[in-house]
């Protein structure tokens, strides 16, 4: 059977720098106006008006005249100007042309705050002006922004990041400059990602979402690590983590409010994607909830992935391998990924008492490095782990017969009889061992090559006409798991 050119340099990083112009929607208010000699040295106010329910503002300006010294510098205020509470939101001078502010973040130069409804204004100061100048000024505002900022690459490919960890927005701690355990600033959370060559994080403290500010801080320096907003959703009946949805959430199940899973997971309303954390994690006095407890009717619809290996205990009877396995077993097809769940960014080693950053990696194949690409790479089950973060290793997974061909996640029709060709490529895992897995239970394992770089595996199988899901592990020399795939699923020809 033939494959198409070989999977294996899909392995391969290969993508280039993202240069791409900041695209986007009409507007929804457009303020104009001119610029004169009689402007020099003043300030000139820009009301709009904001419509209740707005929770963003964004807002691009541009002027004419920088040839012949002209300047703008930009600021924004709120309904209460100067003199009330919400009032003052920031200033920018000349130093951006674009900025955001919303009540979780905002572009520095601006405070995050509520976005009350009623009239705004951009305040403008006018430095310089010629007594000849004749020029002209635009500012766009948009009022819940859906754009995207641009890719920080683009290209398909696999993309390594970690998509569980703390800072001192919730219990992050490391050593301060004298030795004392103190909050962890998340500046050296994106540090240390980018130094263990990660592509992307998810900050995903408990509850909250006051990290996002600095995200927003941050993301332009971190620009080879996209640095993606995410919350721990911690309840006393388990904990899940929601990644790239921003809005407010009340997590207290069991309350009047919130009588359980079914409210928090409506509240989360398609955006980003639901991932149950730890799922067997024992629950008690050491750790109120870390186990998942949320009854048997609640909507897992609305969950798209699990915590499968959560630092070191992938191996170990904590484990959340055997409980995605028994949900894909009731025909739900959630992505396995891993998260460090790092609560030190200076932690080095991964053991019992804590994990190191990237350990494990979750490994996205993607269509670009953007929040919105890697999101939907998970959706999609476009995922591997790699268990002990080593950089090097991973695996891709294809099935193919007659002329239908599936890749991780996806489906393949197959009549009773039909037989399907499995190929599993490898790099950087010789002297390891594969698990062909079929609905949960390992059927074959096959030796990979000591020394060898890459390799691929063939596995044939002749299908019975019902429902499978199969997919492949590769273990260690010692027998420690090193990479989990996720399935291809195995369907039935409809009619």
């Amino acid at each position: 059977m033939k494959f198409p050119r070989s999977i294996l340099l899909t392995l391969l990083p290969g993508v280039a720098l993202a240069f791409s112009a900041y695209g986007g929607e009409a507007p929804d208010r457009v303020l104009e106006g001119a610029i004169g000699g009689g402007d020099h040295q003043t300030y000139r106010l820009l009301p709009f008006e904001v419509p209740a329910g707005t929770r963003r503002i964004t807002v691009e300006f541009e002027y004419s005249g920088r040839e012949r010294r002209t300047t703008v510098d930009l600021g924004l205020l709120g309904p209460d100007g100067f003199r009330g509470q919400d009032g003052f939101r920031g200033w920018s001078g000349g130093n951006k042309r674009r900025f955001t502010v919303a009540a979780t973040d905002a572009t520095p130069s601006y405070l995050p705050g509520p976005i009350t409804p009623g009239r705004w204004s951009l305040l403008l100061g006018f430095p310089n002006v010629r007594a000849d100048a004749d020029d002209r000024f635009t500012a766009r505002v948009w009022f819940d922004d859906t754009r995207v900022d641009a890719p920080l690459r683009t290209g398909a490919a696999w993309y390594r990041g970690d998509l569980h960890m703390h800072d001192a927005h919730s219990d992050g701690g490391c050593a301060s400059q004298s030795g004392q355990r103190v909050p962890c600033p998340l500046f050296l959370t994106a540090q240390e990602a980018a130094r263990r060559g990660l592509d992307f994080i998810a900050v995903t403290d408990h509850n909250t979402m006051s990290q996002a500010n600095g995200l927003r801080e941050l993301q332009p320096y971190f620009d080879r690590l996209l640095l993606m907003p995410g919350r721990e959703i911690t309840t006393f009946s388990g904990h899940a983590n929601w990644i790239g949805g921003i809005a407010p959430l009340d997590f207290r199940v069991g309350s009047a409010e919130v009588p359980d899973w079914n409210a928090v997971l409506a509240q989360t309303d398609g955006q980003g994607i639901v991932s149950i954390n730890h799922p067997v994690r024992p629950s008690g006095e050491a750790c109120m909830g870390c186990g998942w407890a949320a009854p048997d009717n609640t909507d897992l619809s609305r969950v798209q992935a699990v915590e499968v290996v959560n630092g070191a205990d992938a191996d170990s009877e904590w484990s959340g391998i055997p409980f995605w396995e028994r949900l894909l077993s009731t025909g739900r097809r959630l992505t396995a990924i891993g998260g460090s769940d790092n609560h030190d960014a200076l932690r080095e080693v991964t053991d019992a008492g804590g994990a190191a950053l990237g350990a494990p990696t979750t490994v996205v194949h993607a269509d670009a490095l953007s929040m919105p690409a890697i999101l939907e790479g998970i959706r999609a089950g476009r995922v591997f782990v790699d268990v002990q973060g080593s950089r090097e290793r991973a695996m891709t997974w294809e099935a193919e017969t007659g002329n239908t061909r599936a890749v991780m996640g996806q489906s393949l029709a197959v009549a009773a009889g039909g037989e399907v060709t499995f190929l599993l490529g490898t790099a950087s895992v010789g002297g390891a061992t594969a698990e062909l897995i079929i609905d949960g239970q390992v059927v074959e394992r096959r030796s990979i090559p000591a020394g060898a770089p890459a390799h691929a595996l063939r596995f044939s199988w002749r299908a019975d006409g019902a429902r499978h899901w199969i997919r492949t592990n590769v273990r260690g020399p010692e027998g420690r798991l090193w990479l989990l795939g996720n399935p291809i699923y195995i369907e039935p020809p409809v009619g």
